[in-house]
Protein backbone atom coordinates (compact mmCIF):
# COMPACT_ATOMS: atom_id res chain seq x y z
CA UNK A 1 0.00 0.00 0.00
CA UNK A 2 1.03 3.35 -0.75
CA UNK A 3 0.58 6.49 1.30
CA UNK A 4 -1.45 9.09 -0.49
CA UNK A 5 -0.38 12.94 -0.38
CA UNK A 6 -3.02 14.85 0.83
CA UNK A 7 -4.26 18.58 -1.16
CA UNK A 8 -2.43 21.21 0.09
CA UNK A 9 -4.74 23.53 -0.13
CA UNK A 10 -7.03 21.82 2.43
CA UNK A 11 -9.80 20.47 0.30
CA UNK A 12 -9.33 16.86 1.64
CA UNK A 13 -9.59 15.75 -2.06
CA UNK A 14 -6.42 13.67 -2.44
CA UNK A 15 -4.20 14.68 -5.36
CA UNK A 16 -4.66 13.94 -8.95
CA UNK A 17 -6.91 10.55 -8.24
CA UNK A 18 -7.53 8.46 -11.37
CA UNK A 19 -10.54 6.38 -12.22
CA UNK A 20 -10.89 3.50 -10.47
CA UNK A 21 -8.30 4.18 -7.48
CA UNK A 22 -9.54 2.31 -4.79
CA UNK A 23 -8.09 3.16 -0.69
CA UNK A 24 -8.71 3.05 2.95
CA UNK A 25 -8.36 6.30 4.48
CA UNK A 26 -7.91 6.79 8.67
CA UNK A 27 -9.17 9.98 10.18
CA UNK A 28 -8.72 10.32 13.60
CA UNK A 29 -9.15 13.38 16.30
CA UNK A 30 -8.10 13.06 20.00
CA UNK A 31 -9.00 16.24 21.66
CA UNK A 32 -9.01 17.53 25.57
CA UNK A 33 -10.63 20.84 26.26
CA UNK A 34 -10.42 22.05 29.74
CA UNK A 35 -13.40 24.88 30.36
CA UNK A 36 -12.72 26.75 33.72
CA UNK A 37 -15.76 28.92 33.70
CA UNK A 38 -17.79 30.21 36.62
CA UNK A 39 -20.74 32.01 35.59
CA UNK A 40 -24.57 31.56 34.91
CA UNK A 41 -24.45 31.63 31.12
CA UNK A 42 -22.35 28.43 31.12
CA UNK A 43 -20.66 26.78 33.57
CA UNK A 44 -16.93 25.17 33.42
CA UNK A 45 -16.68 20.99 32.02
CA UNK A 46 -14.47 19.10 30.21
CA UNK A 47 -14.06 17.01 27.11
CA UNK A 48 -12.10 14.36 26.67
CA UNK A 49 -11.69 11.49 24.48
CA UNK A 50 -10.64 10.61 21.23
CA UNK A 51 -13.26 9.69 17.37
CA UNK A 52 -11.95 7.37 14.20
CA UNK A 53 -13.38 7.01 11.16
CA UNK A 54 -11.46 4.06 9.28
CA UNK A 55 -12.97 4.60 4.97
CA UNK A 56 -12.76 2.47 1.89
CA UNK A 57 -12.61 5.23 -0.57
CA UNK A 58 -13.49 4.60 -4.59
CA UNK A 59 -13.36 6.61 -7.58
CA UNK A 60 -15.37 5.33 -10.09
CA UNK A 61 -15.25 8.67 -12.32
CA UNK A 62 -12.07 10.62 -11.72
CA UNK A 63 -14.25 13.72 -10.67
CA UNK A 64 -16.58 11.22 -7.99
CA UNK A 65 -15.32 10.51 -4.92
CA UNK A 66 -17.51 7.81 -2.81
CA UNK A 67 -16.37 7.05 0.84
CA UNK A 68 -18.05 4.38 3.31
CA UNK A 69 -16.77 3.66 6.85
CA UNK A 70 -18.10 3.48 10.56
CA UNK A 71 -17.11 6.31 12.97
CA UNK A 72 -15.91 5.67 16.43
CA UNK A 73 -16.29 8.07 19.57
CA UNK A 74 -14.73 7.08 22.93
CA UNK A 75 -15.02 9.85 25.91
CA UNK A 76 -12.05 8.73 27.99
CA UNK A 77 -13.26 8.05 31.78
CA UNK A 78 -16.22 6.02 30.29
CA UNK A 79 -15.43 2.12 29.33
CA UNK A 80 -18.19 2.15 26.90
CA UNK A 81 -18.28 4.00 23.27
CA UNK A 82 -20.52 7.04 23.24
CA UNK A 83 -21.38 6.50 19.87
CA UNK A 84 -21.02 3.99 16.89
CA UNK A 85 -22.08 5.84 13.33
CA UNK A 86 -22.57 4.32 9.84
CA UNK A 87 -20.48 7.69 7.23
CA UNK A 88 -21.15 7.59 3.98
CA UNK A 89 -19.97 10.67 1.02
CA UNK A 90 -20.71 11.26 -2.43
CA UNK A 91 -18.61 14.43 -3.43
CA UNK A 92 -18.44 15.28 -7.36
CA UNK A 93 -15.92 18.04 -8.37
CA UNK A 94 -16.82 19.91 -11.54
CA UNK A 95 -14.56 23.10 -11.78
CA UNK A 96 -14.60 25.06 -8.88
CA UNK A 97 -17.88 23.51 -8.00
CA UNK A 98 -18.57 20.63 -5.47
CA UNK A 99 -21.41 18.97 -4.55
CA UNK A 100 -21.62 16.95 -1.91
CA UNK A 101 -23.84 14.07 -0.68
CA UNK A 102 -24.21 12.10 2.85
CA UNK A 103 -21.76 13.24 5.63
CA UNK A 104 -20.94 16.98 4.28
CA UNK A 105 -17.68 18.53 5.33
CA UNK A 106 -18.97 20.01 8.70
CA UNK A 107 -18.04 22.21 11.72
CA UNK A 108 -14.66 24.15 10.94
CA UNK A 109 -15.21 23.46 7.25
CA UNK A 110 -18.27 25.90 7.26
CA UNK A 111 -16.05 28.67 7.93
CA UNK A 112 -18.07 30.39 10.54
CA UNK A 113 -17.54 32.93 13.15
CA UNK A 114 -17.66 31.36 16.88
CA UNK A 115 -21.04 33.20 17.79
CA UNK A 116 -22.54 31.73 14.52
CA UNK A 117 -21.31 28.10 14.59
CA UNK A 118 -20.04 26.81 18.30
CA UNK A 119 -15.78 25.33 17.86
CA UNK A 120 -16.79 22.55 19.99
CA UNK A 121 -19.51 21.06 17.15
CA UNK A 122 -16.03 19.65 16.15
CA UNK A 123 -16.22 17.42 19.05
CA UNK A 124 -19.85 17.07 20.49
CA UNK A 125 -21.26 17.29 16.92
CA UNK A 126 -18.55 15.81 14.52
CA UNK A 127 -21.22 14.45 11.67
CA UNK A 128 -23.61 16.28 10.02
CA UNK A 129 -25.73 15.04 6.88
CA UNK A 130 -27.42 16.43 4.42
CA UNK A 131 -26.59 18.12 1.49
CA UNK A 132 -23.58 20.89 0.43
CA UNK A 133 -22.88 22.92 -2.13
CA UNK A 134 -18.69 24.53 -2.14
CA UNK A 135 -17.78 27.24 -4.42
CA UNK A 136 -13.98 28.35 -4.28
CA UNK A 137 -12.60 30.73 -6.74
CA UNK A 138 -9.77 33.66 -6.92
CA UNK A 139 -12.43 35.64 -5.62
CA UNK A 140 -15.07 33.81 -3.46
CA UNK A 141 -15.97 31.47 -1.76
CA UNK A 142 -18.99 29.96 -0.99
CA UNK A 143 -20.77 27.00 1.22
CA UNK A 144 -24.71 26.16 1.08
CA UNK A 145 -25.88 23.57 2.97
CA UNK A 146 -28.35 21.25 5.07
CA UNK A 147 -27.90 18.82 7.62
CA UNK A 148 -31.03 16.77 8.68
CA UNK A 149 -30.58 16.70 12.44
CA UNK A 150 -33.54 14.27 13.31
CA UNK A 151 -35.84 12.45 11.15
CA UNK A 152 -39.59 12.74 11.69
CA UNK A 153 -41.66 9.33 11.51
CA UNK A 154 -45.56 9.16 11.98
CA UNK A 155 -46.81 8.38 15.10
CA UNK A 156 -43.83 9.41 17.01
CA UNK A 157 -43.87 12.08 19.80
CA UNK A 158 -40.59 14.46 19.02
CA UNK A 159 -40.71 17.13 15.80
CA UNK A 160 -38.52 16.87 12.70
CA UNK A 161 -35.24 18.93 13.14
CA UNK A 162 -33.40 20.52 10.16
CA UNK A 163 -30.45 23.04 10.70
CA UNK A 164 -28.45 24.90 7.58
CA UNK A 165 -26.53 27.47 6.30
CA UNK A 166 -24.78 30.16 3.99
CA UNK A 167 -20.96 30.96 4.97
CA UNK A 168 -18.97 33.02 1.93
CA UNK A 169 -16.33 35.56 0.96
CA UNK A 170 -15.88 38.20 -1.54
CA UNK A 171 -12.43 39.13 -1.84
CA UNK A 172 -12.58 43.17 -2.80
CA UNK A 173 -9.08 43.64 -3.40
CA UNK A 174 -7.24 42.30 -6.59
CA UNK A 175 -4.41 39.58 -6.26
CA UNK A 176 -1.88 42.08 -6.26
CA UNK A 177 -2.71 44.51 -3.60
CA UNK A 178 -0.39 44.60 -0.26
CA UNK A 179 -3.86 44.07 1.61
CA UNK A 180 -6.29 41.72 1.04
CA UNK A 181 -9.96 42.47 1.85
CA UNK A 182 -12.70 40.43 1.74
CA UNK A 183 -16.63 41.05 3.03
CA UNK A 184 -17.82 37.90 4.27
CA UNK A 185 -21.42 37.32 4.75
CA UNK A 186 -22.60 34.05 7.27
CA UNK A 187 -26.30 32.84 7.84
CA UNK A 188 -27.45 29.58 10.02
CA UNK A 189 -31.27 28.40 10.53
CA UNK A 190 -32.44 26.20 12.64
CA UNK A 191 -36.21 24.31 12.59
CA UNK A 192 -38.15 22.20 14.50
CA UNK A 193 -41.30 21.42 13.04
CA UNK A 194 -43.50 18.67 11.11
CA UNK A 195 -47.01 17.26 10.69
CA UNK A 196 -46.63 13.77 11.51
CA UNK A 197 -45.71 13.63 15.53
CA UNK A 198 -48.19 13.53 18.19
CA UNK A 199 -46.19 15.83 19.97
CA UNK A 200 -48.13 18.58 18.36
CA UNK A 201 -45.66 21.09 19.98
CA UNK A 202 -45.25 25.19 18.14
CA UNK A 203 -43.21 25.41 15.48
CA UNK A 204 -39.70 26.83 15.93
CA UNK A 205 -37.70 28.35 13.37
CA UNK A 206 -34.24 30.54 14.70
CA UNK A 207 -32.32 32.52 12.07
CA UNK A 208 -28.80 34.06 12.59
CA UNK A 209 -27.01 36.03 10.33
CA UNK A 210 -23.22 38.21 10.51
CA UNK A 211 -21.61 40.33 7.80
CA UNK A 212 -18.65 42.76 7.87
CA UNK A 213 -15.03 43.21 6.69
CA UNK A 214 -11.80 41.43 6.73
CA UNK A 215 -8.57 42.33 6.15
CA UNK A 216 -5.01 40.72 5.94
CA UNK A 217 -1.83 42.45 5.96
CA UNK A 218 1.46 40.49 4.96
CA UNK A 219 4.26 41.46 7.12
CA UNK A 220 6.85 39.12 5.43
CA UNK A 221 9.61 39.05 8.66
CA UNK A 222 10.98 35.95 10.25
CA UNK A 223 8.63 36.35 13.67
CA UNK A 224 6.01 38.43 12.69
CA UNK A 225 3.96 37.12 9.21
CA UNK A 226 1.10 39.03 9.27
CA UNK A 227 -1.71 40.96 11.36
CA UNK A 228 -5.03 40.29 10.61
CA UNK A 229 -8.50 42.44 11.04
CA UNK A 230 -12.07 41.43 10.98
CA UNK A 231 -15.09 43.26 12.40
CA UNK A 232 -18.82 41.75 12.25
CA UNK A 233 -22.65 42.79 12.56
CA UNK A 234 -24.82 40.06 13.95
CA UNK A 235 -28.42 39.79 14.16
CA UNK A 236 -31.07 37.00 15.63
CA UNK A 237 -34.40 36.56 15.24
CA UNK A 238 -36.99 33.90 16.15
CA UNK A 239 -39.34 33.44 13.31
CA UNK A 240 -41.74 31.38 15.43
CA UNK A 241 -45.48 31.76 15.50
CA UNK A 242 -45.36 31.05 19.38
CA UNK A 243 -42.09 32.31 21.49
CA UNK A 244 -40.05 29.66 23.54
CA UNK A 245 -37.14 31.65 24.39
CA UNK A 246 -36.94 35.28 26.12
CA UNK A 247 -35.74 37.30 23.50
CA UNK A 248 -37.44 37.23 19.99
CA UNK A 249 -34.76 39.33 17.89
CA UNK A 250 -31.21 40.25 19.56
CA UNK A 251 -28.31 41.97 17.89
CA UNK A 252 -24.17 41.95 18.55
CA UNK A 253 -21.00 43.53 17.66
CA UNK A 254 -18.07 41.41 17.26
CA UNK A 255 -14.36 42.41 16.10
CA UNK A 256 -11.17 40.78 16.40
CA UNK A 257 -7.09 41.49 15.87
CA UNK A 258 -4.73 38.63 15.59
CA UNK A 259 -1.04 39.01 15.15
CA UNK A 260 0.72 35.59 12.83
CA UNK A 261 4.05 35.08 13.62
CA UNK A 262 6.12 32.41 13.54
CA UNK A 263 5.44 31.04 17.21
CA UNK A 264 2.09 31.14 17.53
CA UNK A 265 -1.05 33.30 16.54
CA UNK A 266 -2.60 35.90 19.20
CA UNK A 267 -5.51 37.03 18.90
CA UNK A 268 -7.57 39.89 21.11
CA UNK A 269 -11.78 39.97 20.71
CA UNK A 270 -14.11 42.11 21.84
CA UNK A 271 -18.14 41.10 22.04
CA UNK A 272 -21.03 42.97 22.74
CA UNK A 273 -24.13 41.73 22.35
CA UNK A 274 -27.72 42.76 23.07
CA UNK A 275 -30.63 39.55 23.61
CA UNK A 276 -28.61 37.45 21.42
CA UNK A 277 -29.19 33.89 20.87
CA UNK A 278 -27.52 31.23 18.77
CA UNK A 279 -29.17 27.62 19.16
CA UNK A 280 -25.55 26.43 16.43
CA UNK A 281 -23.18 28.91 17.80
CA UNK A 282 -20.77 28.82 20.75
CA UNK A 283 -22.36 29.54 24.07
CA UNK A 284 -20.37 31.63 25.80
CA UNK A 285 -21.68 34.41 23.67
CA UNK A 286 -25.90 34.11 24.11
CA UNK A 287 -27.59 36.16 26.76
CA UNK A 288 -29.58 32.97 27.07
CA UNK A 289 -28.06 30.11 29.99
CA UNK A 290 -26.64 27.12 27.85
CA UNK A 291 -27.59 23.24 29.38
CA UNK A 292 -24.18 23.63 31.48
CA UNK A 293 -25.58 27.09 32.95
CA UNK A 294 -28.20 28.31 35.74
CA UNK A 295 -31.49 26.86 34.37
CA UNK A 296 -33.66 30.49 33.38
CA UNK A 297 -30.76 32.64 33.81
CA UNK A 298 -30.34 35.47 31.31
CA UNK A 299 -28.43 38.28 30.65
CA UNK A 300 -29.32 41.36 28.77
CA UNK A 301 -26.27 42.81 27.60
CA UNK A 302 -22.97 40.52 27.46
CA UNK A 303 -20.00 42.08 26.74
CA UNK A 304 -16.72 39.94 26.71
CA UNK A 305 -12.93 40.44 26.19
CA UNK A 306 -11.35 37.95 25.16
CA UNK A 307 -7.45 36.74 24.22
CA UNK A 308 -6.63 33.58 22.46
CA UNK A 309 -3.11 32.06 21.51
CA UNK A 310 -3.45 29.56 19.05
CA UNK A 311 -0.74 27.17 17.87
CA UNK A 312 -0.40 23.88 15.26
CA UNK A 313 2.35 21.61 15.73
CA UNK A 314 2.98 19.88 12.09
CA UNK A 315 4.74 16.62 13.92
CA UNK A 316 4.28 14.83 10.24
CA UNK A 317 2.27 15.13 6.52
CA UNK A 318 -0.58 13.46 8.16
CA UNK A 319 -0.64 14.49 11.65
CA UNK A 320 -0.67 18.20 13.53
CA UNK A 321 -1.28 18.99 17.37
CA UNK A 322 -3.23 22.27 18.16
CA UNK A 323 -3.06 24.40 21.37
CA UNK A 324 -5.39 27.25 22.29
CA UNK A 325 -5.31 29.02 25.77
CA UNK A 326 -8.28 31.31 25.81
CA UNK A 327 -8.65 33.73 29.15
CA UNK A 328 -11.98 35.33 28.82
CA UNK A 329 -13.07 38.71 30.66
CA UNK A 330 -17.18 38.99 31.18
CA UNK A 331 -16.82 43.06 31.24
CA UNK A 332 -20.64 43.13 33.29
CA UNK A 333 -19.57 40.70 35.86
CA UNK A 334 -16.10 41.42 36.25
CA UNK A 335 -15.61 37.91 36.16
CA UNK A 336 -12.92 35.87 34.50
CA UNK A 337 -12.38 32.76 32.84
CA UNK A 338 -10.44 30.40 30.82
CA UNK A 339 -10.32 27.27 28.64
CA UNK A 340 -7.30 25.29 27.80
CA UNK A 341 -7.19 22.41 24.92
CA UNK A 342 -4.78 20.42 23.46
CA UNK A 343 -5.59 18.49 19.96
CA UNK A 344 -4.12 15.68 18.15
CA UNK A 345 -5.44 15.34 14.50
CA UNK A 346 -4.47 12.14 12.46
CA UNK A 347 -5.44 11.59 8.37
CA UNK A 348 -4.14 9.57 5.77
CA UNK A 349 -5.01 7.37 3.05
CA UNK A 350 -3.47 4.70 0.90
CA UNK A 351 -3.72 3.60 -2.67
CA UNK A 352 -4.61 -0.38 -2.48
CA UNK A 353 -5.12 -0.24 -6.55
CA UNK A 354 -6.82 0.57 -9.16
CA UNK A 355 -9.96 -1.57 -9.84
CA UNK A 356 -10.44 -0.01 -13.52
CA UNK A 357 -7.35 -1.13 -14.87
CA UNK A 358 -7.38 -4.81 -13.33
CA UNK A 359 -11.37 -5.39 -15.14
CA UNK A 360 -9.02 -3.73 -18.57
CA UNK A 361 -6.75 -6.11 -18.19
CA UNK A 362 -9.29 -9.37 -16.92
CA UNK A 363 -10.92 -8.37 -20.02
Amino acid sequence: MLPVTEDPEGTDVPVAPSQGDLRIALNSFTFFKDNEYFNDIVQGYTLFGTQLNPQLVYYPLKELRLEAGVFLWKDFGNPTLRQVRPTFRATWTHGHSQFIFGNIKANLNHGYIEPLFDFERVILKPLEEGLQYRLNTNRVSLDVWVDWLKQEYPGVAYQEQIAGGISSSFQVTGDNSRIAVSIPFQFTARHEGGQIDTLHAPIQTLLNSATGVVARLPLHGAVLHAVRFNTYGLLYNDNSFQYRLPYKMGTAFYTNATLETRYADLMLSYWNGYGYYSPLGGPYYQSVASRYGTPDYKQDRRQLVMARLLRDFRIADAAAITVRVEPVYDVSAKLLDFSFGVYLNFRQEWLLGNVARRVRVGQ
